[in-house]
């Protein structure tokens, strides 16, 4: 009886991290999922086309962060973040050309990123996919655990 109320315990506790989990991607993922399909367009930072760095300026204005337009000078906002601590939020970058940072998009959490890519537009991707792990350089964290968790406040409320 004891073992069975201790693994009652341990499942709720779980699904409760998982909901609170999920809820902090709900707020994030509505806000970039109304852009999936939007086209590429060099030097875009609107709905009507992005470049990558367009694309997360829009985004992260969107919450009341400041962002420039520009994937390398993104990379020196917020905090470094190993990649094993990503979370919902978290920017990515990569070297796309050889020549350092030069793509950015936004971590969602469970190895998938969302970005605006040259030949597809506003996609969803996996850090793990080859082409995505062989150029990934680093992550920033711009979004500060307390707006962080008021936007995962928020999303519990709804």
């Amino acid at each position: 009886m004891k073992k069975a109320a201790i693994i009652l315990t341990t499942m709720v506790a779980l699904f409760c991290v998982q909901i609170g989990t999920a809820f902090a991607e709900t707020v994030l993922d509505k806000t970039v999922n109304e852009q999936i399909g939007v086209k590429y367009k060099s030097a875009g930072a609107t709905p009507s086309g992005f470049d990558c760095s367009g694309f997360t300026m829009y985004i992260f204005n969107k919450i009341g962060i400041e962002l420039p337009h520009q994937s390398k000078s993104q990379a020196t906002k917020g905090s470094w973040v190993d990649k094993k601590d990503l979370r919902p939020g978290d920017l990515v970058f990569f070297n796309t050309d050889g020549k350092g940072i030069s793509h950015v998009g936004i971590y969602l959490g469970d190895d998938e990123f969302i970005h605006s890519a040259t030949d597809d537009g506003v996609v969803k991707n996996k850090l793990s996919e080859k082409y995505y792990k062989n150029r990934y350089v680093t992550a920033r964290r711009v979004i500060e655990d307390d707006l962080f968790n008021q936007l995962t406040a928020e999303a519990e409320a709804k």
